[in-house]
């Protein structure tokens, strides 16, 4: 069963400015490195005349993390970007935040303030979520016990996906897999042993922060 981790949700940009230079956070969902370049080689299309283009990118397969300052002075742009990806512990995530520049000069420390800065909004704006690791479940019980046991399952942290009416009534949900036996043996106590669910596979499911 492979572990919960966080991500965005959705792509998004945010953007602000700073002593007259204009900042523009870019996030999207990536799950490989192709994925991720090829948003980074977008946004430098869109932005061909932008003084840069930093991007910092962490991926949970293979584990690799990558960033560029993108002519920025070393340290002070990609890895920044990067470390709020990686102290929100997020994965699957590319951000890229493009900057014009406004005339004045930031020094180090501003610069570091604004591309961290710039990772941030463009993350919040991406929705950053939990993707739970869920066990996709299905029983089958008679009409006369169906109104019980969707309430059962609501009540006990199930979330119901699908309901087929049939000669009897299938419900199909999806619960996190240290719930599943304790939840079968509340089915079990209130269908006299008759109904049980059974795992039908497994998938992941983005949840709230």
């Amino acid at each position: 069963m492979s572990n919960d981790y966080k991500t965005v949700l959705n792509e998004a940009k945010a953007e602000f400015v700073e002593k007259r230079s204009r900042f523009i956070g870019y996030c999207k969902p990536v799950k490989t490195e192709q994925e991720a370049v090829d948003f980074i080689n977008s946004k430098r299309s869109e932005h061909w005349n932008a003084t840069h283009n930093v991007y910092a990118y962490s991926l949970r397969e293979g584990n690799i993390k990558r960033y560029s300052d993108d002519g920025e002075p070393s340290g002070t742009a990609g890895m920044p970007a990067l470390d709020v990806i990686i102290k929100n512990d997020i994965y699957d995530v590319c951000v890229v935040i493009t900057r014009y520049f406004g005339g004045v000069l930031l020094g180090t420390g501003g610069l570091v303030r604004a591309y961290s800065q710039g990772s941030k909004v463009a993350l919040d704006a991406g929705q950053i979520v939990m993707m739970q690791n869920c066990l996709l479940c299905s029983l089958r019980c008679s009409y006369n016990q169906y109104g019980k046991i969707s309430s059962l399952l609501m009540d006990n942290n199930a979330d119901i996906d699908d309901t087929v009416y049939e000669a009897d009534v299938q419900l199909k949900f999806h619960i996190k897999p240290e719930l599943l036996p304790l939840i079968n043996k509340k089915i079990a106590d209130c269908t006299a042993g008759e109904v049980q669910a059974e795992k039908a596979g497994e998938k992941f499911f983005a949840v709230p922060v």
